[in-house]
């Protein structure tokens, strides 16, 4: 996998005078089956979050709130995407090693993914990580 399958994807937004409404559906908005959702939330001013890989997890992730920015890594190239909007999310695909910052005040950081929680599809060591992926390609 490369960095240049993952990318922000535009999330249906129903707007009226009463507020907006977007709405996320498996295999129409994302290319998986969604398994579990989870959300950062209250994270403390200059902290980082991730700093993993996953071997088969696919993930949407989305600033339902505020804003922050995703590093991700090949393991040859690297990408900054910033989101800050709830209608956006940045499609994740497997073998990427991820870092999130730059989080604002209030940020909530949602998370789609294809699969429900399993520690043997972690990467956590970076070079562990570098080693696999360039095996990969």
């Amino acid at each position: 996998m490369s960095v240049e399958n993952c990318k922000l994807i535009e999330l249906p937004k129903i707007a009226d005078q009463r507020g907006n409404l977007t709405f996320i559906e498996a295999d129409r908005h994302v290319p998986f089956g969604i398994e579990r959702i989870y959300y950062l939330y209250d994270i403390p001013e200059g902290a980082e979050r991730g700093a993993h890989a996953h071997k088969a997890l696919h993930q949407l992730i989305v600033a339902i709130a505020g804003s922050f920015d995703v590093v991700l890594n090949d393991g040859t190239q690297r990408r900054r995407f910033s989101l800050d909007s709830p209608d956006k999310g940045l499609y994740v695909c497997p073998m990427m090693w991820r870092e999130l910052d730059n989080f604002s005040g209030g940020a909530v950081c949602m998370v789609l993914a294809s699969a429900k929680y399993d520690e043997d599809d972690y990467f956590r060591d970076y070079e562990e990580f570098l080693c696999a992926a360039k095996g990969s390609k």
